[in-house]
């Protein structure tokens, strides 16, 4: 039976990181407040008087909304098209860790989120004020694969060429760290992962081409993935800003930077050994931070009226909390918060976006392996 692509659209790898979706110039921070959901998927927020000098916090929630929304319709329009044909997705994990296990159980009710009942009578009416309330069920099956803590190697690397080699599996990640009474080299196990479907986007294969800015052809990863859609929320064009990214993990700060990068922003990547840090961020019209260090950066450090992403997620002593510890990020928020037009509250910031990305790059995979079947034919 010939298969029919008439009207299925293949998005690139990132979120369409292209300057031209912006606009030609920065609003003014001070002018822009969060607007209600209005039915305009593109409209995060609206030019406003600002009542007092605190930042914009970034909807993350309402963001996260937006891109389950698209991402229903892209699922839809597949299985539509190819009767019983679903997006996949496995988690491989390694031993039992309680924030592996965490995570994955997050990533696993994303992939496929459906509040129990539909809302009816009054609560239709509050769904209709707060959209926030309504799950948004994407269609993705996920398969949580855990291996023991005894697994070795090679058993992992075994798991992983199977999966490589299912054609009903559109994506595969390896929750890290890996858990194991044996040595497992993490680089080894990650790079065995196949570029095609590889929607964590941590091999070198898909780091290599988003530093040469292939952007069509590979899966970027998470979280810088969902940082670029937040500031994309904002209105603020990216094109001949400067950036500053604090940290250089292959996860958060390498790829942040490519991103930054290949959006046309002039980028300052600082780590450990910067030694004015405090000026470089003074710099910054768009500040990305993935340092892992609680409150590092100042609010006196921040240039007025910067776009501030945080995607730090630390524990700090807390004795009014139960648990006797408290969670923020890598910026100091009371006093960023005064300084910034927009800013990422933590927690609930950029930790959903991360999640909603790489719900973005299954559907993804999905799609080019369709195109891939059709170009055979």
């Amino acid at each position: 039976m010939q298969m029919c692509f008439q009207g299925l659209h293949l998005q690139g790898c990132a979120l369409n990181t292209s300057p031209e979706r912006c606009p030609d110039q920065m609003p003014e921070p001070a002018q822009l407040v969060p607007t209600r959901w209005r039915g305009n998927p593109g409209t995060v927020f609206r030019r406003e008087r600002k009542t007092s000098g605190a930042a914009v916090s970034l909807s993350v929630l309402l963001t996260v909304r937006l891109v389950r929304e698209r991402l229903k319709k892209q699922v839809e329009k597949m299985t539509d098209q190819f009767s019983g044909f679903r997006p996949s997705l496995v988690v491989l994990q390694v031993g039992d860790r309680d924030d592996s296990n965490l995570y994955i159980s997050t990533k696993l009710k994303a992939a496929a989120e459906v509040r129990a009942q539909r809302p009816t009578g009054s609560d239709t009416a509050a769904t209709h004020s707060n959209p926030l309330k309504v799950w948004i069920k994407i269609g993705i099956d996920a398969k949580h694969v855990r291996l023991p803590n005894t697994t070795t190697q090679e058993e992992v690397l075994r798991s992983i060429m199977s999966v490589n080699e299912n054609p009903s599996v559109h994506g595969l990640i390896v929750q890290l760290p890996l858990d194991s009474v044996n040595h497992i080299d993490t680089e080894l196990v990650t790079n065995a992962v196949s570029p095609e479907k590889d929607v964590d986007g941590l091999s070198c294969i898909n780091a290599g081409k988003l530093s040469r800015g292939d952007l069509n052809d590979c899966f970027i990863p998470c979280t810088p993935n969902g940082c670029m859609e937040l500031i994309r929320q904002t209105g603020v064009s990216v094109a001949g800003k400067h950036a500053v990214v604090i940290g250089r993990s292959k996860i958060v700060g390498a790829p942040m930077h490519d991103l930054l990068l290949w959006s046309h922003a002039t980028v300052t990547t600082c780590h450990s050994k910067t030694a004015d840090l405090p000026e470089q961020v003074g710099r910054a019209d768009i500040l990305v931070v993935g340092a892992g260090r609680a409150e590092m950066v100042r609010g006196e450090w921040v240039k007025e009226g910067a776009v501030v992403i945080d995607c730090g997620i630390n524990h700090v002593p807390d004795e009014m909390k139960a648990s006797g510890k408290r969670v923020v990020g890598d910026v100091h928020y009371a006093s960023a918060n005064q300084r910034a037009g927009f800013i990422t509250p933590v927690p609930g910031g950029v930790g959903p976006m991360t999640v909603a990305m790489l719900m973005e790059n299954t559907v993804q995979s999905a799609q080019r392996f369709l195109l891939r079947n059709q170009s055979c034919r």
